[in-house]
């Protein structure tokens, strides 16, 4: 049995990675500020050294568009270094390195800062998952138009499938940076917004947005997508459907 740490296990992706993890037989640490039992803050290193105490492993899952991740990237390192951790899996964005957006610039640097750790570690990038699609449509829908970004295509991915690629990983020796993971396929924004309406049982004009500079060039050049590893299996209507049920 391993005993296995999970950053952000009561995330979007986080609770089903630890759940796959436990039902594979492993001793999982959940790490949260508010965990009864392994209470962390990433962002000063609070917690880290008693929660680390006997780990064979950390999946690194605790993320914030908001800021902090390097910072707390370092704290994980150090501490895992002090207590002899072997293997580091991180999630990471396909594109990371192509895309010059605040957050995707965040999350490469922290894979650097894992790759020069001196750690034994494995990291992943993945495209988009489907919930964050649904978020931005459902921000999109709020309007009495939905406003597309024009020529943007995206390719979600189901963040179940995700967690069983991480457990497996997490199970297995370190491997570097494995190949990315992209959804089943390519889809431009109006296509995935109509699939959206129909499954909510709204009605709005789709409205192309054509905007400027260097982070939205990258996306309409595909800088985000990963159609050669279009290796998921559940589509968004698949998705859709579970949330809303089928009209």
């Amino acid at each position: 049995m391993t005993t296995i740490l999970v950053t952000g296990g009561t995330g979007t992706l986080g609770r089903p990675v630890v759940e796959r993890l436990r039902a594979a037989g492993h001793d999982v640490r959940v790490l949260s500020r508010r965990s009864p039992s392994y209470a962390v803050d990433l962002r000063d290193g609070t917690g880290l050294d008693a929660a680390m105490a006997g780990a064979d492993v950390i999946v690194h899952c605790a993320s914030s568009p908001r800021g902090g991740d390097e910072q707390a990237a370092r704290h994980l390192i150090e501490a895992a270094r002090r207590a002899g951790v072997g293997h580091l899996v991180y999630i990471s964005i396909v594109g990371v390195d192509r895309v010059p957006l605040g957050y995707y610039k965040t999350k490469l640097a922290v894979e650097r800062l894992i790759e020069e750790s001196g750690l034994g570690w494995t990291v992943l990038r993945t495209t988009q998952f489907h919930d964050l699609v649904l978020q931005v449509l459902e921000s999109s829908a709020k309007l009495p138009v939905m406003l597309l970004p024009s020529g943007v295509g995206d390719q979600p991915v189901e963040v179940g499938e995700v967690a069983d690629r991480l457990a497996e990983l997490a199970a297995a020796p370190p491997a570097g940076r494995v190949e990315d993971m992209g959804g089943p396929e390519v889809r431009t924004f109006p296509d995935l917004a109509r699939a959206y309406l129909r499954a909510s049982g709204k009605k709005r004009p789709l409205v192309p947005l054509r905007l400027a500079g260097k982070t939205y060039r990258a996306f309409r050049a595909g800088g985000h997508l990963a159609p050669e590893q279009a290796v998921g299996k559940g589509t968004f209507e698949e998705f859709l459907a579970g949330r809303f049920g089928r009209h």
